[in-house]
């Protein structure tokens, strides 16, 4: 149990629920193959059913850690920057990005979208769920839409997703972990029949590392 004073600190931002810190290859989206250290954040209530880091949905199980310290030990290894969850956006990302920005990163955001936006930005992945969708504010924001596929119906919600989105805004298609060897055909056919969409794969999990 946190105390009182813990906790005004994790609401201010001061501290956040810290789940894991890592350095490695991000493997998805527009910068796959770029070193990156990635900060998860714990605490979501979004609770995608495939979702492969169910053991940072509960905060409270995640040592409230002060952002200095974290900052600290990203800026050792990357200028460049993932902050993941979980939903970091559950959290005010302000004091965060400050930090980060005040030590010259490049700080990329993956968010559902479906809390507020706070923080300062130079990459945000929207990737939006069906059971909690995103802020209005956040989709012209957007700079890569990553929409997960499930099964077929998750192509009309693509398509819904995008219609929100900027001009500007890079489309992928992710393939689902556990489903792949059944979604991958059907999203390799529905992107070169509607080609302003890309395949974004795992390549991480090919890859076999974080």
């Amino acid at each position: 149990m946190i105390s009182f004073e813990t906790r005004e600190l994790v609401d201010k931002g001061i501290m956040l629920p810290l789940m894991e810190e890592f350095y490695t290859i991000q493997g998805e989206g527009y910068h796959k193959g770029t070193a990156a250290y990635f900060i998860r954040i714990g605490g979501c209530d979004v609770g995608c059913h495939w979702c492969d880091v169910k053991e940072s949905w509960d905060a409270d199980i995640h040592p409230p850690t002060h952002v200095g310290e974290i900052v600290e030990n990203a800026t050792k290894y990357s200028k460049t920057i993932v902050i993941t969850g979980g939903e970091p956006l559950t959290w005010d990302m302000t004091e965060l990005t400050g930090s980060l920005k005040n030590k010259g990163c490049d700080i990329h955001i993956e968010t559902s979208g479906a809390y507020d936006l706070t923080g300062t930005w130079d990459w945000i992945c929207l990737s939006p769920k069906k059971i909690k969708l995103p802020k209005p504010e956040i989709y012209p924001l957007a700079n890569e839409l990553k929409v997960i596929v499930f099964n077929k119906h998750d192509l009309k919600f693509a398509e819904e997703q995008a219609a929100r989105v900027s001009d500007e805004c890079i489309l992928y298609l992710q393939p689902e972990w556990s489903n792949r060897d059944k979604v991958i055909p059907m999203i390799v056919d529905y992107v070169m029949a509607n080609p302003r969409w890309k395949v974004s794969l795992q390549t991480h999990k090919y890859l076999n590392i974080p």
